[in-house]
């Protein structure tokens, strides 16, 4: 079964506002106990994702 791919483009502010929510939210998820697998999992899908210039 494939998988349906979704695409952001982003500009480099709002990728960088992506990447500090992320984070922000697993600190949240952190301090709340909670486990935060899902959250790393997209933060390391949104630095790995390949870059183009448009």
């Amino acid at each position: 079964m494939l998988k349906k791919r979704h695409y952001l483009y982003l500009d480099e502010i709002e990728y960088r506002v992506l990447i500090r929510s992320l984070v922000q939210m697993k600190n949240r998820l952190i301090h709340e106990g909670r486990f935060t697998d899902c959250v790393d999992e997209l933060i390391m899908k949104v630095l790995s994702a390949p870059l183009k210039r448009i």
